[in-house]
């Protein structure tokens, strides 16, 4: 009881600070803002894409004759899909791409990312709202956390409540909790407004992940705020306890995410792209053992393709060997392909496991995890996208040969072409996002570490404050 009139106090007095409530107002109009233009320009990027997808697959479908072959050559694009999360957390979006080419005999990387249409590239990026989320609104409760046991200190007033019997655990707990508050109204605030916007959007599946990113802000909020009322009630210098907090919150916000994703490069290292595109054009030519090559594998094929129809010569084949020896270059190019994008993949996992680990030492590294891997844009996520586009490449692919092997045509006869039917029986793209369900997994050890920093702090303010004395 005591303590929530500790609280109620607390708000009333955070209530008649015009100064506190001139920053509130304008800190709120902020955030409604970065959260419109944010919803505004992903609504306006989702239908640029949608509105490119269609016209690509008009003049796709509006293919009156073309051979099989040169169909292939002249394939189609692919835009990854806006996340509807990704006005609050854009993740890695901005700087891995949205358009990715589908076509014959080669995999193309992902294009044309926002970062590379920039005219500046900061530290922060533009302003977003996970921007404001994750180090503008816990500066600012660092400061009122600060505020709030400092002024009870210079006014007398802490030394009066505990002379009325009032527990300074009680106090600390309930100076906590009001402050965290604060920056959890402005975090329900924004995701309100977020919600609001796309009403017709929501479905479950959003809504989860829209709970467990409020539940993840919420604990790194409540982590920030007790501890800086901890330091602040802790030490009498109050100089030395703000600087301290302010030292900890530039150390887990930008020095150590910095030097924790620079060591984690270097103990499981990616190849350069140049190493990378040679390795698997040399493996796709020579064979992944080095001593199977392209024209070996072309005559072993050869030779069964001519036993199996009882054939001499390929001018007897009734079918086009052509399109099949396409084929057997694309299956041998998709092994290549998951050999070397299998290893990546396993090296881009360990990163993100090692990195996770960051979390013990570090509850910031927790909160970017949770909040990039809810919203629904992190690596794992992109990861997803490229893997089922790489998916629809190879049936893509595989029907444009399968037309020109067994479609009517003969061995050598180039000039034959597939009708506009054909064409427009070819599928289009259908990107299907991972649910909830199956990414959670991969950031529960974020949680459990944001929850042990909580009860951590928890521990702090419990029992870390029975010997001190403020009187």
């Amino acid at each position: 009881m005591m303590m929530w009139q500790i609280i109620k106090n607390e708000w009333h007095f955070l209530a008649r600070n015009r100064v506190l409530l001139g920053i509130s107002f304008g800190f709120v109009g902020i955030l409604f803002l970065t959260v419109y233009l944010g919803n505004l320009q992903t609504q306006e990027q989702a239908q640029r894409y949608q509105t490119a997808q269609t016209h690509l697959r008009q003049q796709w479908e509006n293919i009156e004759e073309m051979n099989p072959h040169s169909a292939a050559h002249y394939g189609t694009y692919v835009f990854k899909p806006t996340c509807l999360l990704s006005g609050l957390d854009e993740g890695v979006n901005s700087i891995t791409g949205n358009v990715l080419r589908v076509e014959g005999h080669v995999q193309n990387e992902i294009v044309h990312s926002e970062a590379s249409q920039m005219q500046a590239i900061s530290k922060f990026g533009k302003l977003k709202s996970a921007l404001l989320l994750q180090y503008i609104i816990p500066l600012l409760l660092i400061f009122l956390a600060f505020q709030s046991i400092y002024g009870e200190k210079q006014g007398g007033r802490l030394k009066l409540l505990l002379l009325q019997g009032t527990h300074l655990t009680q106090i600390l707990v309930a100076k906590t909790l009001s402050v965290c508050l604060y920056g959890i109204g402005l975090l329900g605030l924004t995701i309100s407004v977020y919600v609001l916007l796309n009403l017709n959007s929501i479905n479950t599946d959003i809504l989860g992940r829209t709970a467990l990113l409020f539940l993840s802000y919420s604990f790194y909020y409540f982590i920030l705020s007790g501890l800086t009322v901890f330091f602040s009630a802790r030490w009498e210098n109050t100089n030395l306890a703000l600087t301290s907090m302010l030292g900890i919150w530039i150390v887990w916000t930008i020095f150590l995410p910095n030097v924790l994703m620079s060591s984690v490069e270097r103990w499981h290292p990616l190849p350069s792209r140049e190493a990378f595109k040679t390795a698997m054009k040399e493996d796709r030519s020579k064979g992944l053992d080095g001593h199977n090559p392209a024209d070996k594998r072309s005559k072993a094929l050869e030779e069964k393709v001519l036993k199996e129809y009882g054939a001499d010569s390929l001018a007897q084949l009734p079918i086009n060997f052509d399109g099949i020896v396409m084929q057997e270059d694309e299956e041998y190019g998709n092994k290549v392909w998951d050999e070397h994008f299998g290893n990546l993949r396993k090296a881009l996992a360990e990163q993100k496991q090692t990195y996770q680990l960051g979390g013990l030492i570090n509850p910031f590294i927790s909160l970017q995890n949770t909040s990039m891997g809810f919203a629904g844009n992190d690596n794992l996520h992109h990861q997803e996208f490229l893997v089922q586009v790489e998916n629809y490449r190879r049936v893509f692919i595989k029907t444009l040969n399968d037309k020109h092997a067994y479609g009517g045509s003969r061995t050598g006869d180039w000039s034959w072409k597939a009708g506009n039917d054909f064409f427009r029986s070819v599928a289009d793209f259908e990107y299907s996002p991972p649910v909830l369900s199956s990414v959670f997994s991969h950031y529960v050890f974020d949680i459990i570490l944001l929850l042990f920093w909580g009860l951590l702090t928890a521990i702090l303010l419990i029992f870390g404050t029975k010997k001190m004395s403020i009187l």
